[in-house]
């Protein structure tokens, strides 16, 4: 019997900032609320589960 690997289900997401377009990993299922780090406009929110992404999603990193 082969032993597998899981992957894992959550993801980083590299995502850019609406205001001041400022690139920011950050991850798909975060525990508390992730601002940018330049100007502090929150990029995503807590729901749960996946957080609400409040961001422009420019790629999802595996």
């Amino acid at each position: 019997m082969k032993d597998s690997i899981k992957e894992p289900k959550s993801k980083f997401i590299k995502v850019s900032c609406s205001k001041c377009k400022n690139n920011q990993v950050i991850f798909g299922k975060p525990s508390s609320v992730v601002d940018c780090t330049v100007c502090g406009k929150t990029l995503a929110e807590p729901t749960g589960g996946k957080g609400t992404i409040k961001a422009r999603i420019l790629e999802v990193l595996s």
